[in-house]
């Protein structure tokens, strides 16, 4: 095996992974999509029949709120591996196929910069480390560091709201990764794998 066969061999080991750690998280993205616009649907009728009922449940219009904030996140994070995210090509269609490429590659850059900005701050905020050297408790991290998101609840469903945010971390690792391989498939070095579980038409795609 020659040196040059065995300096490439990295690379393309660490883009599959990549690719895999994408299609799986797509994967999952599309059940969890289905399943949180199922559980959307119930809350929304249940809170119909319980209101034409003068039986009103009064945690329902929350859980709404924060099923329809964990779908836009996790389909917004879909949309960007469909590359199904808006864009404005009012300049860039009247370029030449060279230079369209070259935007959509500092398009689909600018995209891992923002997933990997929002990991830093999703640190800085939730700052798991500081949490771990209070001991997990979460008045005493309070104490120390002014930080009240772990022992703040939610107003009816009395959940913690760390575990309602968790969405955006999450959201900032899938959109990396999506990027990622988004920028992989833009400058040849992967081929185009027709996204599965998901049907769509050439005209579908607007990035």
């Amino acid at each position: 095996m020659s040196d040059q066969t065995m300096s490439t061999a990295p690379a393309i080991g660490a883009r599959r992974v990549i690719l895999v750690a994408s299609a799986g998280l797509l994967a999952f993205e599309r059940l969890a999509l289905m399943g949180l616009m199922y559980l959307l649907t119930a809350l929304i009728l249940v809170n119909v029949v319980t209101r034409y009922s003068h039986f009103p449940i009064y945690w329902i219009d929350e859980s709404a709120v924060y099923s329809v904030v964990w779908l836009t996140f996790i389909g917004a994070s879909a949309m960007t591996r469909l590359r199904l995210d808006f864009a404005v090509t009012m300049m860039t269609e009247r370029l030449s196929a060279r230079s369209q490429q070259i935007f959509k590659i500092i398009a689909t850059s600018t995209v891992i910069v923002f997933g990997i900005g929002l990991i830093v701050t999703c640190m800085l905020w939730m700052d798991p480390i500081g949490l771990a050297q209070a001991g997990f408790d979460a008045k005493k991290f309070a104490g120390q560091t002014f930080n009240f998101l772990y022992t703040e609840r939610t107003q009816t469903l009395n959940w913690p709201t760390w575990v309602l945010y968790l969405t955006l971390p999450i959201f900032a690792v899938s959109i990396t990764i999506h990027g990622i391989a988004n920028l992989l498939e833009d400058l040849g070095l992967v081929a185009k794998v027709p996204p599965k579980g998901f049907q769509l038409s050439e005209l579908d795609g607007v990035n």
